[in-house]
């Protein structure tokens, strides 16, 4: 939206919560004040997670803030759900945004609003400077129950513009990037049309990814929505989904006769991103573009955006739509997103841009991470069952007993299984060695045909049970895990 982007106007009205009769001083006097300090802190707004140094040209993660949104008791455990916008600055991307905060407030079809209602939430502003910086995230966690009946979180996240005269080309592939790696679906919010700088934009800012995906054998980043505002051609391209898809199709298409440089850059594109898509959106106006009091009323937003609108953001945000985060194949949750954002912010903190594999260890740093962190919390949650404060007393030598008799039965092969299990081993290489020898001398041919028996005879009948006898071995060796828990 030329013109248009990103001063609050955030607050959505909540029921406050009343002060801890703890926390007051005087029944009369400090309940009030406590009150209307509760009621600042609840409400919703945008959190700076990703702080940008103007003139170091750095930038440094709020982990805190980070924390206290990711890891409140009814969402850390919830798949994500992370939506992004990123572009160059001033073309509305906090604009877009207030409407999805509008939408996750009131997912009805009349969710769009009243035509005197302002528009809230995300810093916007008219003008020609910029308003956002660094990374910004909705401060309320939104919990949707989707169609197969799974409930999950869904974080909205604002982005600093590229390409303002402030920022270098490093500043706007950290930030581009960063958002790109975090969020499930990247929405590329571009003016007009998509230009071959564009492109070669996007490539700059996505080829770490690719370069580390070449590692995992995996496509590094899920959904990418090019978003065009501004679109003056409906008559070539329709608006919406369809026209944008058909668009899309003949940008990124490779042609025989292009310039290898140009074939290079499309590629690059399709094996970075799971899916693409791509959807045209009209003017919003002349009253929105020129108009610097204008405040998100719906009145002096043209019908074509209106209606354009209420297409694009349920696609993006209706339960059905959801696109969890995953990497490596793995979902996230909101536990896991806070060390994938400390793992990789601290690779974007050189001087240089980081060399891939830097990337594919702090992915692999994550995982450690988070796999830790959830450990902990099922011991913590565990042994909060068996041995809690509303739990029997556990006398410390049979405490010691259990736990003794746990360690030494991980689950873990026995030694003498072990042994065998090598001499089987020993043995079958042996045979094909020799299998080998008079398969390619003819000499010892009795011995040949000898080990050819054995070889179906062992396919045939052991290949047959074996997977009974590994599978009554397991669920036995898992029984007796679970009984020695219970007794902990």
């Amino acid at each position: 939206l030329s013109g248009v982007e990103d001063v609050p106007i955030f607050l959505h009205k909540k029921k406050p919560p009343l002060a801890e009769s703890e926390d007051l001083d005087d029944e009369f006097l400090s309940k009030p004040m406590a009150s209307n300090a509760l009621i600042e802190e609840e409400k919703a707004r945008p959190i700076q997670i990703v702080l940008a140094n103007e003139d170091e040209h750095s930038f440094e993660l709020d982990a805190a803030a980070l924390e206290k949104i990711l890891l409140q008791d009814h969402v850390k455990d919830l798949n994500v759900v992370v939506v992004s916008v990123a572009g160059a600055f001033r073309k509305g991307k906090s604009f877009l945004l207030d409407f999805m905060l509008r939408y996750m407030h009131n997912q009805r079809e009349s969710w769009i609003g009243g035509d005197d209602e302002p528009l809230l939430g995300f810093t916007w502003r008219g003008g020609c400077e910029r308003e956002t910086t660094g990374i910004q995230i909705w401060s309320e966690v939104f919990v949707v129950d989707k169609p197969d009946g799974s409930k999950v979180a869904v974080l909205l996240v604002d982005t600093q513009g590229a390409f303002d005269s402030q920022s270098t080309i490093k500043d706007c592939a950290t930030v581009f990037a960063l958002s790109t790696m975090t969020s499930s679906i990247q929405v590329y919010n571009l003016s007009q049309n998509i230009q071959e700088d564009d492109l070669q934009h996007l490539q700059l800012f996505t080829e770490y990814g690719r370069l580390a995906m070449e590692e995992i054998y995996l496509k590094p980043f899920q959904s990418l929505m090019f978003l065009i505002r501004d679109w003056s051609y409906p008559y070539e391209h329709d608006y919406g989904l369809e026209g944008g898809n058909t668009f899309l199709e003949r940008r990124l298409q490779v042609k025989q006769n292009q310039h290898e440089e140009l074939q290079n850059v499309r590629k690059h594109i399709h094996s970075c991103f799971s899916n693409i898509g791509c959807f045209l959106l009209p003017h919003p106006g002349l009253k929105v573009a020129t108009n610097p009091y204008f405040d998100g009323r719906l009145r002096d937003i043209d019908e074509d955006f209106k209606r354009e609108l209420a297409e694009l953001v349920p696609l993006l945000l209706a339960p059905d739509r959801l696109v969890e985060k995953e990497i490596g194949g793995n979902k996230v949750t909101c536990r896991d997103l806070l060390e994938y954002f400390k793992a990789y912010i601290k690779i974007y903190q050189g001087e240089e841009l980081p060399h891939p594999k830097s990337m594919l260890q702090a992915t692999a740093e994550a995982n450690n991470l988070t796999a830790v962190a959830g450990a902990k919390d099922m011991y913590s949650k565990s042994m909060e069952m068996i041995c809690g404060g509303d739990k029997p007393y556990i006398a410390p030598a049979d405490w010691s007993v259990v736990t003794r008799s746990f360690v030494n039965t991980r689950g873990v092969l026995p030694t003498t299984l072990a042994a065998l299990a090598n001499l089987v081993m020993g043995v079958a290489l042996l045979s094909l060695c020799v299998w080998a020898y008079v398969k390619y001398s003819g000499e010892f041919r009795e011995v040949g045909t000898l080990i050819d028996q054995v070889a179906e005879t062992l396919w045939e009948q052991v290949h047959r049970n074996l997977a009974k006898i590994v599978s009554v071995y397991m669920t036995t060796k898992i029984q007796e895990i679970a009984v020695h828990k219970r007794c902990d």
